[in-house]
């Protein structure tokens, strides 16, 4: 077989000998190739096509507006060349020759080919460019020529949708003159990605009617191991291609040589023109081993089919709540399928920790956001703080964390033992919740001390003066079992008549010191008592015997002496005090006992 037929033959099977180059391996039909019959996900890749096939092509130049006629000089292999001469006329679809015609459907029988104007001066450059739409990855570029092949042209890409452009390759008798690059420079893997240039197509025949093919993988070094080489993915990537045509083809009967000759016209020809029946680009949608086919959207941009948990347009990303690991472009050997996070049903957002990932031997760098149903914890794995675990139901049920319930009294914190519910306990306090004084512990009402040891009573101790201690707390409030109810003689035998809102309490050797806020001041003899911050003392003797009885939180109408307070800032209260838990119908009657007093009923009483 002559060269003269290499080429041709290579391109008819071009197709095929592109499957043997790694990158895309024809998918067998499945009930859906993204998954094997199991269920275990799998590399897919959608099919290879035209991808300029029915596209637009923009063209810088297009015969026919007006109607002109054009000749060429066709070269036979060691036979003499041809002249032929045709007109194109746009306003007779039989003479047009459009920019539609590179992408259509073309056979041998029907072949319809695009034709720039004539030119009759040179250099003037004529520019092909084509938007695929969507990233694809490409194979092959090729061009089947109607007219000689030019003697110089170059194929650009583009990644970005046409706004930046990188060289393909160039294809020049003269690559140094043109192009400035070197003639056949040889692919290393430091330069794959380069774009190279070559005078091959120079020496094949026939030049009319001829092809040029470029091979975006072939002779590239990392071409074998495809999958593991970014810089070769990146390379076969475009969203558009752009060919330009530099130089038109001089026959060699007319003095060009084969190559290009030295005239920027030739007399024989007069003009000279560019003609492409076939535009075409083989390659797949990129979607990154993660979908088996692409399919327009609403809005007729073409999107893959994305599987594996993944999305974007070229499932280039993981889907929300698929974070457990980052995203990975699939292989041959290794689908790397977008994992969800490990939230026990908990929560709905994740991020991803590249930290944590590395941590757990590249296995889990998922973090899960916002656990609900009290959970806490990188995958809302145990109860938060005042939780704890019912170990009756599973981690995933929505009641997995019972609340603690810790007596706000009782308790010395929120947070309750996570397996048994127990809380932590003040002193005297027992309960799972403490919420109850243990044995030999009486409630204090305090919040500090919310139970105190049971005081021990004997008939020897003094209490108050001179006065002997009474032989129990019965005996011992006895004498002020009156004072629940209030009256005018008793408002006017205190010395002060106030309305406090208890807060809290601490203890100060035998006395218990509450902090109250004084709400309304309706008595006040000697140093006056203003609204406000103050300290009420009782003995714990008192407190013990519940004479007064006090509570926290609440608001009590308080009547005592100053007598003895001296020692101590702030007001006083013992068993002869009056404490009464408040009620609001005593407001009249306490501003009536007021007016009288200023009267001078009190002296009276």
């Amino acid at each position: 077989m002559s060269r003269a037929w290499r080429l041709p033959l290579s391109v008819c099977l071009l197709a095929t000998v592109a499957q043997t180059l790694n990158p895309f391996v024809v998918q067998q039909s499945q009930p859906d190739p993204c998954y094997e019959e199991n269920g275990a996900a799998r590399r897919c890749i959608p099919e290879f096509i035209n991808a300029a096939f029915g596209k637009e092509v923009q063209v810088s130049s297009t015969c026919g507006s007006p109607a002109s006629r054009s000749c060429s000089i066709t070269e036979r292999e060691e036979r003499p060349a041809v002249r032929s001469c045709q007109v194109c006329d746009a306003s007779e679809p039989r003479r047009a020759h459009p920019a539609s015609y590179l992408t259509d459907l073309n056979s041998a029988h029907n072949l319809t080919c695009w034709q720039s104007e004539n030119f009759h001066h040179f250099p003037h450059n004529v520019t092909l460019t084509l938007s695929l739409g969507k990233k694809f990855e490409i194979t092959y570029v090729s061009l089947q020529f109607c007219s000689p092949r030019p003697e110089s042209l170059a194929i650009y890409k583009s990644m970005d949708y046409g706004r930046t452009w990188t060289p393909y390759q160039f294809y020049s008798s003269q690559c140094r003159k043109m192009y400035n690059r070197p003639n056949k420079a040889v692919i290393t893997k430091q330069n794959e990605q380069e774009a190279l240039c070559t005078d091959g197509h120079t020496d094949l025949y026939p030049l009319s009617g001829g092809l040029i093919a470029f091979s975006t993988l072939d002779g590239r070094p990392s071409g074998k191991d495809f999958d593991n080489s970014p810089v070769l993915q990146d390379w076969v990537t475009v969203t558009d291609i752009r060919v330009v045509f530099s130089r038109p083809h001089f026959p060699r009967e007319l003095g060009g040589g084969g190559g290009g000759g030295r005239k920027d016209e030739h007399p024989a020809v007069g003009s000279y023109f560019y003609a492409v029946g076939e535009f075409q680009v083989g390659g797949r949608c990129r979607c990154n081993g993660h979908a088996a086919r692409c399919m327009k959207e609403k809005e007729g941009k073409l999107v893959c089919n994305c599987k594996h948990n993944t999305e974007g347009p070229e499932c280039d990303r993981c889907k929300p709540f698929h974070y457990d690991r980052p995203w990975q472009r699939a292989s041959n050997h290794e689908p790397n399928e977008c994992l969800a996070c490990n939230c026990n049903l908990h929560a709905r957002r994740c991020r991803f920790n590249m930290e944590l990932y590395k941590l757990s031997g590249r296995k889990s760098g998922g973090v899960c956001l916002n656990c609900r149903h009290n959970t806490a914890g990188r995958h809302c794995h145990y109860c938060k703080e005042g939780f704890y675990r019912d170990l009756t139901k599973t981690i995933t049920h929505r009641k997995a964390c019972k609340a603690c319930d810790c007596h706000p009294v009782g308790a010395a914190g929120k947070t309750c033992n996570q397996t048994t519910g127990q809380c932590p306990c003040k002193d005297g306090v027992t309960g799972i919740t403490c919420n109850r004084c243990a044995k030999g512990y009486q409630q204090s009402r305090s919040p500090v001390a919310p139970c105190i040891k049971i005081p021990v009573i004997s008939s020897t101790e003094a209490v108050v003066s001179s006065t002997e201690e009474p032989a129990d707390c019965e005996s011992y409030c006895k004498p002020v079992k009156g004072n629940l109810k209030i009256n005018m003689k008793k408002y006017c035998k205190k010395d002060y008549a106030v309305q406090v809102n208890v807060l809290d309490m601490e203890t100060v050797g035998d006395w218990a010191k509450f902090s109250v806020n004084v709400v309304t001041v309706y008595k006040s003899r000697g140093d006056p008592i203003k609204r406000g911050d103050h300290f009420l003392w009782i003995h714990m003797k008192d407190l013990a015997c519940k004479c007064p009885k006090i509570q926290m939180s609440k608001r009590f109408l308080v009547m005592g002496a100053t007598e003895g307070s001296s020692e101590r800032a702030g007001l006083l209260a013992d068993k002869n005090s009056v404490v009464i838990q408040w009620r609001d119908i005593w407001t009249r009657r306490l501003r009536k006992y007021q007016r009288k007093e200023k009267k001078g009923k009190c002296d009276k009483a």
